[in-house]
């Protein structure tokens, strides 16, 4: 495994044939697609994002502005577009993902040959959604998240570790709930994939459909049973074969329409 600023490889590849890149969840970190490794092709590369406060940059400060965290990620994310790529996020790492993708198109470097999002509601819904999570008192803010299913009950015999996890999520979610997206944006060209679980309350499938209003290109939908965390335990394998899936149709249709 090597690792680069706020990234990490798994299996890294000199020239691949597709470059995978990983947003994490809000209070999360690279690790929970660490099994992504094992289900890629072995011609595709796998960058994984820590975003500041875990992992290897656990004594970098924490970024609470969504802003500031996009111009962070998109200056670290440039030189790992030198290939085919693609991009992956769920949930605070689906609005990276389509806002990470935006600024890369809409900048200086080619797009993305396709976006998965997973796990939150299209942008157009954010005035929308219930309730600032960061708002919580810590009692209550451990609650919430162990009940979404991607924080196991267990952290809470580790006092030490969940005031530091607290901390993180809390500012993490100060980000991703201030979000506020412009009402000029321009669209992606990309293809977008939208994964959801069929039993997600912060993310219903009546919110995922407005993500076609974020790029010109074709939009998929790709449904699980469960809640916000679809994708954990068991079920990762499925959920890993489907992002393969999507990432190679858009991956091949557009090597398809390059000019020859």
């Amino acid at each position: 495994m090597t690792t680069a600023s706020g990234y990490i490889r798994p299996r890294p590849l000199d020239d691949p044939a597709l470059r995978v890149i990983g947003f994490h969840h809000a209070g999360g970190s690279a690790a929970v697609y660490y099994p992504l490794a094992r289900e890629l092709p072995e011609d595709w590369d796998l960058v994984l994002l820590d975003l500041p406060g875990r992992g290897k940059r656990h004594a970098e400060p924490l970024r609470q502005s969504l802003p500031e965290i996009v111009e962070l990620v998109v200056g670290e994310v440039q030189p790992w577009t030198d290939v085919p790529y693609a991009i992956f996020g769920h949930s605070l790492g689906a609005v990276l993902a389509i806002e990470v993708a935006r600024a890369l198109e809409h900048g200086a470097s080619s797009p993305p040959a396709w976006v998965g999002v997973s796990g939150r509601a299209a942008p157009s819904f954010q005035a929308h959604l219930r309730g600032r999570l960061y708002e919580l008192d810590d009692d209550a803010l451990l609650s919430e998240l162990i009940g979404m299913g991607g924080t196991p009950e267990r952290i809470q015999d580790a006092p030490a570790f969940v005031e530091h996890f607290l901390r993180v999520a809390r500012a993490d979610l100060r980000a991703v709930d201030s979000y506020a997206p412009h009402p000029d944006r321009p669209p992606i060209s990309s293809p977008v994939t939208v994964f959801g679980g069929d039993a997600d309350p912060r993310a219903p499938k009546h919110m995922l459909s407005a993500w076609s209003r974020e790029t010109t290109g074709q939009v998929r939908q790709r449904m699980f049973p469960g809640g916000h965390f679809y994708f954990l335990g068991e079920a990762f394998t499925a959920f890993a074969r489907q992002l393969v899936e999507e990432a190679a149709f858009a991956a091949r249709r557009g090597a398809a329409d390059l000019p020859q």
